[in-house]
């Protein structure tokens, strides 16, 4: 009697985890997920935030699934970004999708994460390594900021190559050039910097920095630092060179205001304003990513992690971690103005 007692619970046991098993797949009609974006006025990041909502709609009519996105700005502040993990957590949540704040500083996110058992999705600022490796549960979508920096400095290479003149403005066998950079900490920011002079360099381009600043991939802050660089260089400047399109429009702003002609502006994201710009030939060039698979990797990989699912497998993850977007050079051609 005490063995069929014990068998008959055991039995009851298997079928309860069963059953629970097949409840979380089968009854799962509905995802919530917590964005939080660092902020709400960079212009790449809301044209992510533009494509996550068309992405979420249509994965919900192919799907049958219905996605609630719930999308907060953290306003450039760690705290409350924080918070904003507290509340999606505190709202049941399935999964989070983070832009970090501070990349040096996503402890706290992942800490509260962790604890209620919920997985993050990371993009556009990457965390650093420590930090990513702490739990099997914590993804990154984004673009390799080294290759990001060597597209845009192979396109000036190009160019140099295929018509010097273009590049070396005052034919004195160098090219005079600014630097307008991300944030003072942020990877992104100082890989690209120095990766893109350092291909310039490796692609025997004869340059030489005039000066540069930080603009905090912001387009007025970038305006005004061109604005005095003109009043302080007004002939030497050849060549901007900068961390985002954003910051490529402000000095192109600062340029028109100055009626100074022919330096090339070159940037980085590919946004709508920053392509509208090279439509017109105003800027040289851009690193562009795919957004479109950009961000359909985030969401696929956001969803999967909601369902319980292995992540898709047409997003090969690096290091069962790190989804890399592909990239590519986007130049107004010299020859459409012949």
């Amino acid at each position: 009697m005490t063995k069929l007692k014990i068998f008959l619970v055991l039995a009851a046991c298997l079928l309860l985890v069963s059953c629970q098993g097949i409840g979380k797949e089968e009854e799962k009609n509905s995802i919530r997920i917590g964005v939080s974006l660092y902020r709400g006025d960079d212009t790449f990041i809301n044209n992510i935030r533009s494509i996550m909502e068309e992405k979420a709609k249509e994965y919900e009519r192919q799907s049958g699934i219905k996605i609630i996105l719930d999308i907060q700005e953290a306003k450039g502040s760690q705290n409350i970004q924080n918070n904003q993990v507290e509340r999606f957590i505190s709202l049941d949540c399935d999964v989070l999708c983070i832009n970090p704040v501070d990349r040096m500083d996503a402890s706290g996110v992942i800490d509260k994460a962790m604890t209620a058992g919920v997985p993050v999705v990371f993009f556009n600022r990457q965390p650093v390594e420590e930090d990513m490796n702490r739990w099997d549960h914590l993804y990154y979508v984004g673009v390799d900021a080294k290759e990001t920096a060597i597209l845009q400095g192979k396109m000036v290479v190009d160019l140099y190559r295929e018509h010097p003149e273009s590049v070396d403005l005052n034919g004195d066998g160098v090219v005079s050039y600014v630097m307008l950079e991300g944030e003072t900490s942020h990877q992104d920011s100082l890989i690209r910097t120095e990766w893109s002079v350092q291909t310039l360099k490796d692609g025997k381009v004869p340059i030489e920095k005039i000066t540069g600043g930080i603009a905090n991939w912001e387009r007025s802050q970038a305006s005004a630092l061109m604005e005095q660089w003109i009043a302080e260089y007004p002939s030497d400047i050849e060549l901007v060179i900068s961390n985002n399109d954003d910051m490529a429009l402000g000095a192109i702003d600062a340029l028109e205001r100055a009626q100074v002609t022919g330096v090339n502006v070159i940037g980085i994201d590919g946004t709508t304003p920053g392509l509208e710009a090279l439509e017109s030939g105003r800027l040289l060039g851009t690193v562009s990513v795919d957004k479109e698979l950009y961000v359909s990797a985030i969401l696929e990989l956001t969803v999967s992690c909601a369902l319980g699912q292995e992540p898709p497998e047409e997003y090969p993850l690096s290091d069962g971690t790190y989804y890399w977007t592909p990239q590519e050079i986007l130049i107004h051609r010299i020859e459409e103005n012949q």
